[in-house]
């Protein structure tokens, strides 16, 4: 006898873990605070054209998934027919058994388009024509699939250089959601290519219409654009760390390293450290000063294959985890900011789980309410569980590395204050996953239950499920 998949229950395996999902998780509104969707396509209102190009035109989780199963690149980033990648991407999904991308798909298919189908190869043009028929009706352009996603606040991540023109034309709107930008520091915070950086700083000093000659010109002008930002109502800003470090260094060192780098002189490997550890702390006060939450990703190791790179160019599922020793420049970086009483509220991501453990002890280490800052900007800068242990991020991002970061937390911080998930996609049906991890934290948390290592109290429940899915992140990042 055949059962749909996606069940009512699915992923709920014991009756309390039921009753906390239905009454308590399933309808509270999404707060996505780290995404990657465009604001011009959600303000445009666009709308897709196919099923392939929903899933398959921007995603390397996906892409990795085919390349496993001896797809052809043309199939993938090349040139082959929406269809072809499509049917290409069905063959592979029978092979991707306990895979979160078998999950996903199946259940964007029963959320968004009621279809209760197996992907697999003899279900292609039942699958194609079905979608697409649905993806051409008025309820399938981006800003109704957000509304029909219950999504209260969207974050997007946006280059310090960004006009986030459509970002103010989405906040002038009737658009139900709100969309904000999230300042996404690694152009400006990255010195790693002099000429990269170089051109960097030749673009900050155009769109801050000020001459930039020298480091503290270069801070200014950063200054001024978290300004802007912050009044187009950023309160986030996130840098991906490749490597941890923290070098110290004199004024007198940031300025002669910077002008080698307005000259395009090669730097020392200490003169890049320096002036990134400089960068960091000045944005982490400004930070502080706005009250904004600043998120660090930390430890990927991108684009390992050069010829792959070289065919098909970066982020296209090249990049893969990073296993450097992090702990003890994360606590200088922490503590340089802290020490001026001026680390601002962070939320910490690794992309390897064998980080979890010591990144929840360092949050411990960081801890205060901080209500005496002298911010002009707030009269409250920080808050309970200022720093956070980011939630299960990329490879991680499946009901294992949920459970393995949700138990770390519990065991080492404090869970019930944790601000929840988040999708880190560029795919708008990706909201899903909010439901996703709530399946998975309403069953871990009724197990418990179950097991009488957590008492069966009501309220204590209830203030637990709705405090993480949603109320914690609405308090801690005061949008």
């Amino acid at each position: 006898m055949t059962t749909t998949y996606i069940h009512n229950d699915f992923l709920l395996q014991n009756e309390t873990a039921k009753k906390l999902y239905h009454t308590y998780a399933k309808c509270l509104p999404i707060i996505d605070y780290h995404n990657h969707l465009d604001a011009k396509e959600i303000y445009l209102n666009s709308q897709l054209n196919t099923i392939s190009q929903a899933w398959l035109s921007d995603d390397h989780y996906l892409w990795r998934a085919m390349r496993s199963n001896g797809i052809d690149e043309y199939f993938i980033t090349g040139q082959a027919t929406e269809f072809e990648k499509f049917q290409c991407w069905c063959e592979c999904v029978p092979y991707l058994i306990g895979n979160p991308l078998y999950v996903w798909s199946h259940l964007e298919l029963k959320r968004y388009f009621e279809i209760d189908t197996l992907i697999q190869p003899e279900n292609v043009h039942v699958l194609w024509q079905n979608c697409n028929a649905q993806l051409a009706q008025p309820d399938f352009k981006i800003r109704q699939i957000i509304e029909r996603s219950n999504v209260d606040i969207l974050c997007t991540t946006d280059s310090p250089l960004s006009d986030l023109k459509y970002h103010q034309l989405l906040a002038q709107s009737n658009f139900s959601s709100k969309v904000l930008p999230t300042f996404r520091s690694d152009d400006v915070s990255q010195v790693e290519n002099e000429y990269k950086f170089k051109d960097i700083v030749n673009q900050l000093s155009l769109k801050c219409d000020q001459p930039i000659k020298n480091f503290s010109d270069y801070l200014a002008a950063l200054s001024q654009r978290v300004e802007f930002f912050h009044q187009q109502g950023c309160r986030l800003s996130d840098l991906g760390l490749k490597k941890v470090h923290f070098t110290q260094s004199t004024p007198h060192e940031l300025e002669t390293a910077f002008s080698k780098v307005l000259s395009l002189s090669s730097l020392t490997q200490k003169q890049t450290k320096q002036l990134e550890s400089a960068i960091f702390l000045h944005l982490g006060k400004i930070y502080h000063q706005y009250g904004w939450t600043m998120q660090l990703h930390i430890g990927v190791h991108t684009n390992v294959n050069t010829r792959r790179f070289n065919q098909v160019g970066a982020g296209t599922g090249f990049s893969v985890m990073n296993d450097e020793p992090i702990v003890e420049n994360v606590c200088l970086l922490l503590d340089q900011l802290d020490q001026k009483n001026a680390l601002p509220q962070t939320i910490l991501y690794s992309l390897n789980p064998k980080d979890f453990e010591p990144l929840a002890c360092i949050l411990g280490a960081f801890q205060n309410t901080d209500h005496q800052s002298n911010s002009t900007k707030t009269q409250n800068t920080t808050g309970v569980s200022k720093i956070q242990l980011g939630p299960a991020w990329w490879f991680n991002d499946h009901r294992d590395g949920m459970e393995k970061q949700l138990k770390t937390l519990a065991n080492l911080g404090s869970l019930s204050r944790f601000i929840g998930m988040l999708t880190d996609s560029r795919n708008v049906f990706s909201l899903s996953r909010h439901e996703y991890f709530r399946r998975v934290l309403c069953n871990l948390i009724g197990d418990w239950v179950e097991k009488g290592e957590m008492p069966n109290d009501e309220t204590l429940l209830k203030n637990t499920i709705e405090n993480i899915c949603y109320h914690n992140a609405k308090a801690y990042f005061r949008f």
